[in-house]
């Protein structure tokens, strides 16, 4: 028996890395999925991954009329969610100075807009006892010069799963953080090639000076996920939880 069976889950940014091995993991354990991203082939070949139980969606989570579409479509066909993965996110190398309006108003409206309000628009779909699961990031605490911009909106998501978890418990839901450090993926590798030449953080290497000595794998975060959208995580909530090989911890 999988520990998602006959769940229903939206996972956000699904097309690669984090947010796809979360969506492979909860339909290997019986959920259905929906995908979102905003480049359709890369949807397209993330579905073909998952398999027959993902459905995907194509958007932009910083675009309210994607999100509408978006709820729309699981209403139509589901009608319920028991869990929402707001994994959608972006990061830019902009140090103080440099920073440019756009890429702002890029980076606060995927990752913070974007995760407001797919939460909120999933709302009126939650079950009793659905569980919603942001992903922060351990940028929020370790200071990496360049990214101040994209560690400033995950800080601000770990403190809306604190809010959220105190409005949202009368109705038994759930919401926790979850705050992966460096994870091999293909967005932790544009980010490190916006870096100067010789400039890049060891923060972010993809080989890291963590305690367990190496970076993560998107595998590792979506099985986290997995504990945070299950009944094993019932008395778990406003909680963040760390898959950063101790290097905020230790």
């Amino acid at each position: 028996m999988g520990q998602l069976n006959d769940k229903t889950a939206l996972v956000t940014g699904a097309s690669s890395g984090i947010g796809l091995a979360i969506a492979r993991r909860f339909a290997a354990e019986g959920a259905t999925v929906y995908l979102t991203g905003r480049r359709k082939a890369e949807l397209d070949a993330a579905v073909a991954q998952v398999g027959a139980r993902s459905i995907a969606v194509q958007g932009d989570v910083s675009d309210l009329g994607d999100l509408d579409r978006l709820f729309a479509e699981i209403t139509n066909r589901s009608g319920r969610l028991d869990a929402v993965v707001a994994n959608a996110g972006v990061g830019e190398y902009s140090p103080l100075g440099a920073i440019t309006e756009e890429e702002y108003d890029r980076t606060t409206s995927i990752n913070l807009k974007g995760t407001v309000f797919t939460v909120q628009k999933a709302l009126p779909l939650l079950t009793a006892g659905a569980s919603v699961i942001l992903l922060s990031s351990s940028s929020a605490l370790r200071a990496t010069p360049g990214l101040g911009v994209y560690a400033a909106t995950k800080a601000a998501i770990r403190s809306l799963a604190r809010t959220w978890a105190a409005e949202l418990v009368g109705r038994g839901i759930r919401v926790n953080a979850l705050t992966p450090g460096p994870v091999e993926t293909p967005g932790l590798e544009e980010l490190l090639a916006a870096f100067p030449h010789g400039d890049r953080p060891s923060a972010v290497e993809p080989a890291p000076p963590t305690p367990l000595g190496r970076a993560g794998r998107p595998e590792e975060v979506a099985a986290t996920a997995l504990y945070l959208a299950g009944d094993h995580s019932s008395f778990t909530t406003g909680a963040e939880l760390f898959v950063d090989g101790g290097a905020t911890q230790l």
